[in-house]
């Protein structure tokens, strides 16, 4: 899905009562959810065409430098999270299981779905504090793309190679 017509135009700031809803939908082992929005108030925004209910929290993004390491990585930091976000977290970073976020942004005259394709990353790592959570985590991860997928070789395809 390419950025709607409606992101666009927030973007440029051609109407000024449309405003950006920034969200975090953390994936939980185990199928459980925590979702969360940048906003003063919890919302109920659509998640592939399913309303769903998104707390209100503080949010800030620390965007990665630009490097070729490999795999990028965003912090995301969280205001006002609840103790049982806390206990899920906590444990599913102990467990050692993948858990992962998504990020979605949507347009204030339109929460019926994303005004932009949802970014799904890895959680690498959090940070924990009393009423705060720090949240790392990778969406370029090229060094595991390589395999299991087949490379196009001059063994394996001579036509690309140049002669």
């Amino acid at each position: 899905m390419a950025t709607s017509t409606a992101l666009k135009l927030l973007y440029a700031g051609d109407d000024v009562t449309t405003v950006r809803i920034c969200t975090l939908d953390i994936e939980l082992p185990g199928g459980e959810h925590i979702r969360l929005a940048h906003s003063y108030e919890d919302l109920m925004l659509g998640v592939d065409g399913v309303p769903q209910l998104f707390e209100a929290c503080g949010l800030e993004i620390s965007l990665p430098e630009r490097s070729t390491v490999g795999n990028q990585s965003l912090r995301f930091g969280l205001g006002v999270v609840d103790g049982r976000a806390h206990r899920l977290i906590s444990d599913a970073l102990d467990s050692g299981l993948p858990s992962y976020v998504v990020y979605r942004e949507y347009v204030s005259t339109d929460a019926s779905a994303p005004a932009a394709a949802p970014k799904r990353m890895l959680i690498q790592g959090g940070d924990l504090n009393s009423n705060a959570l720090q949240i790392e985590a990778s969406y370029f991860d090229l060094l595991n793309l390589a395999w299991p997928r087949d490379r196009y070789t001059a063994d394996k395809a001579p036509g690309v190679k140049y002669q």
